[in-house]
């Protein structure tokens, strides 16, 4: 085999030898079906341990490019060899998918991230998280220092159902798995439900963090406009017309980063072209609690059949204390069950407990209700400003943290972006936004960072 072990690269040897293995069955050198080197032979030949090829080969599993067979081995999936090398292959690949991650998460001095993606810190309550940590403390030691369960907390699941029966989605505890924030829950699904190559359909503008995690796996995305309303439905139609998708990621509520909440008439219009087409819907809600009173959701009008529905605690109690979820069909649970314990093993048992507290003594509650009255009002102060200096707003949101402005006359948001960092004001490009990364006049306005002086002095005068 000319498969080349690089042992003075940083790269670690399982992953060379899966890059390899994955060039090999691209270029047809191992054809769809062909059984692969027994683990003892390709250790031996290449002077690695069988442990390293046993993990390249279960990541080639895990990406659909080989197959188990216990007692023979591992062979190529057929039709492996269609798609293009996933995964981080070429460093470089990596290294854009997060420039803009390092740039949102390095130090910035003092300036004020009025483009950022989360609450201040002046705006976080710590005492009842406090009191909820020794209360976790004194009646689960064991969360200090155990695993938890595979699919989570069984007194969070059970709260969760509770929560989203009052959403109309019917789901009992065995339908949640829980995990570290939102971002893992996507990143399960994607590698779960996905091949390289695969194509999925994602809102434009949308997250960023989503197009990272789908570029990295080899995923085709195409874009679907975001209006005020939701996704741009006649555009869906268009689409679906030359595109096969297997997936729709879909962010409803408070979307990130228009602001925008979609309505009833599209969601039941995208639930009908989904069963029409044969595509499921990933409904990204992690937004949630910071809506006073709950609109429908997709899962609520599907009921989870083909929607798969996400939330997490991260944006509205800690970004640091990260519990998600993804409520599902009780079969595809079961097997993202599997694949959390082969990259993770389990979620936080001791985050998962210490919400579970704050849950049951109604503490988080009342917290998300300040919260709210606290955003109504900042949202509220932060249109009004932009509207007086003579931005152009996407859409009035009726909650939430966003707005996503333009300035008349640029087209290109890049060129606020350098002039706001030369006052002390950090923004993201409106391009990374995009899937594409195309050239982009939008910004996305964090209203809780307004009140700084230089955030008011920015963009009152942008230019």
């Amino acid at each position: 085999m000319n498969l080349q072990i690089q042992r003075d690269s940083d790269t670690p040897l399982a992953d060379q030898v899966e890059q390899g293995l994955q060039a090999h069955i691209g270029r047809r050198v191992y054809a769809p079906g062909a059984r692969l080197p027994s683990i003892r032979s390709l250790a031996t030949d290449l002077g690695v341990s069988r442990n390293t090829v046993i993990e390249a080969y279960d990541r080639l599993v895990t990406r659909g490019l080989a197959r188990s067979q216990p007692g023979s081995g591992y062979y190529v999936e057929d039709g492996a060899s269609r798609f293009p090398s996933a995964g981080l292959a070429n460093p470089k690949e990596a290294e854009s998918v997060t420039d803009e991650l390092w740039h949102l998460f390095r130090e910035q001095g003092d300036s004020v991230k009025l483009g950022c993606g989360w609450l201040p810190d002046a705006w976080r309550e710590s005492e009842d998280m406090a009191y909820a940590i020794r209360q976790t403390v004194r009646r689960d030691r064991g969360g200090l220092f155990d695993y938890g369960t595979p699919l989570g907390s069984p007194g969070l699941r059970k709260a969760l159902s509770r929560r989203l029966f009052a959403m109309d989605i019917e789901a009992p505890a065995n339908q949640f798995l829980l995990t570290s924030g939102a971002s893992q829950a996507l990143d399960l699904l994607i590698r779960l439900l996905l091949r390289p190559g695969d194509t999925v359909l994602v809102e434009t503008p949308g997250y960023y963090n989503l197009f990272g995690l789908l570029k990295l796996q080899g995923i085709q995305m195409v874009g679907v406009p975001r209006t005020v309303n939701g996704p741009d439905v006649q555009a869906l139609e268009r689409l679906l017309e030359t595109h096969q998708p297997k997936l729709f990621f879909v962010n409803g509520v408070f979307h990130n980063p228009t602001g925008s909440t979609i309505s009833v008439a599209t969601a039941h219009r995208i639930l009908q072209l989904a069963e029409k087409h044969g595509f499921n819907v990933v409904e990204d809600d992690i937004y949630a609690d910071f809506q006073n009173s709950a609109s429908p959701r997709l899962a609520a009008l599907d009921q989870l059949r083909r929607v798969i529905y996400i939330g997490s605690f991260s944006k509205s109690l800690s970004c640091s204390l990260r519990v998600g979820f993804v409520a599902a069909a009780p079969e595809l649970v079961k097997r993202l069950v599997d694949l959390k314990m082969l990259t993770s093993i389990t979620s936080s048992r001791f985050a998962e407990e210490v919400l579970t507290v704050m849950l049951e003594n109604g503490s988080y509650r009342k917290l998300v209700e300040r919260l709210r009255r606290r955003l109504d009002r900042q949202l509220a102060q932060a249109s009004r400003v932009l509207n007086q200096a003579g931005w152009q707003l996407f859409c009035r949101p009726s909650g939430g943290m966003f707005l996503w402005a333009r300035w008349p006359g640029v087209d290109d948001a890049a060129e606020l972006v350098a002039r706001a960092a030369a006052r002390g004001v950090s923004f993201s490009p409106g391009s990374v936004f995009t899937p594409d990364q195309a050239l982009c006049p939008w910004l996305r306005i964090n209203v809780t960072y307004v009140d700084d002086p230089r955030a008011m002095a920015f963009l009152n005068k942008p230019v």
